[in-house]
């Protein structure tokens, strides 16, 4: 919003305008003693992961947002990220709008903030993520220390789980494996692991949001997908779907629906000369590559997109202003800008 979507346009449009009204330089180092002048204000809006909300709705809810909350005069860049588990967006404005005045951040904005972003969550369909309610997963300084010594017995664990997902069943197994290993393992409401020498033991939730028993379960079941190219003898989630479907018509053979099933599984089986499990979820595989590689394609076209229009309005913008025969302070400043 106010600055072209390019990060290095944008920077430089900030960069601009912050100069313009606070008299300081935007780049300028911090300073070595005290606390130093705040330049942009960053925020990170999140939403449920059972949501399964859409990159495209959740930019737009972020867009929505920064207008409400900000203002239409205000600088705002808006990067979704959609790497982790679940969708966020970060928002980073500029601490002066292109009117002049400035932002301060504090607990009542924040507050404000909070609230416009629950309604525009609910008024677009998307229930609003009450980070309340979560238990919180903050790390320890003497933990923080240790994760950057190699020392933290957190990431001890977190590293031998990693290993295990890769080839363990279930959560069950993951957790015998860990026991055989030298672990305590403490089953109940909750899970605690200790390791070798360790003094006390920790629940699984306080590793992280990957290690969790639900997200532990997610990510060896979606391992399980395609495990026919490694081997053939393990369990695939789709080979259980297709003996079953088998068994089903050897049972019921006046089963039209399940025949129906069969008949588009053999039509893509001899379209792909497949001959095996394992070289179906192969294909699999492949489309969903491809899949994947579409959208990233789909994905830098919408940003081009977006950053021609952005200039075709901006330039439309600048040749009004041009041949206006006086400006504003604002005026020139977004002359200045475009």
């Amino acid at each position: 919003m106010n600055c072209i979507p390019d990060p290095k346009c944008a920077y430089l449009a900030m960069k601009l305008v912050y100069e313009q009204f606070s008299g300081n330089k935007f780049d300028e180092p911090p300073p070595k003693q005290g606390k130093g002048k705040v330049k942009a204000i960053h925020y990170i809006q999140s939403f449920d992961p059972k949501d399964k909300i859409s990159p495209e709705l959740a930019h737009k809810i972020g867009r929505t947002l920064a207008r409400k909350a900000f203002g239409d005069n205000c600088q705002v860049v808006i990067a979704t990220h959609i790497d982790k588990g679940h969708i966020h967006n970060h928002i980073i404005i500029n601490t002066y709008g292109i009117d002049g005045k400035k932002f301060n951040a504090n607990k009542k904005t924040l507050d404000e903030i909070k609230e416009i972003s629950d309604r525009v969550c609910l008024a677009l369909g998307v229930q609003p993520f009450d980070k309340s309610k979560a238990k919180r997963t903050t790390i320890a300084y003497n933990e923080w220390q240790n994760e950057k010594r190699g020392t933290s017995w957190k990431q001890k664990i977190r590293d031998e789980i990693d290993r295990l997902v890769g080839w363990v069943k279930n959560v069950d197994e993951l957790l015998a494996e860990l026991e055989h290993l030298g672990y305590t393992v403490k089953r109940g409401k909750y899970i605690s692991v200790k390791a070798p020498d360790q003094q006390r033991t920790v629940r699984l939730k306080t590793l992280g949001e990957d290690y969790t028993v639900e997200q532990l379960a997610s990510r060896i079941l979606w391992r399980d997908v395609g495990a026919g190219l490694n081997n053939p003898c393990e369990k695939s989630a789709l080979r259980d779907k297709y003996l079953e479907t088998i068994s089903n018509v050897q049972e019921v053979n006046t089963s039209h629906p399940t025949l129906e099933q069969l008949g588009t599984l053999l039509t893509v089986i001899n379209r792909d000369n497949l001959r095996t499990i394992g070289e179906l979820d192969g294909k699999i595989e492949q489309i969903k590559f491809e899949l994947e590689k579409s959208r990233m394609e789909v994905n830098t076209m919408e940003t081009k997109c977006n950053l021609l229009t952005s200039l075709a309005a901006q330039a439309e913008e600048f040749f009004a202003l041009i041949d206006k025969p006086s400006l504003t302070a604002e005026e020139q400043l977004r002359t200045k800008m475009y």
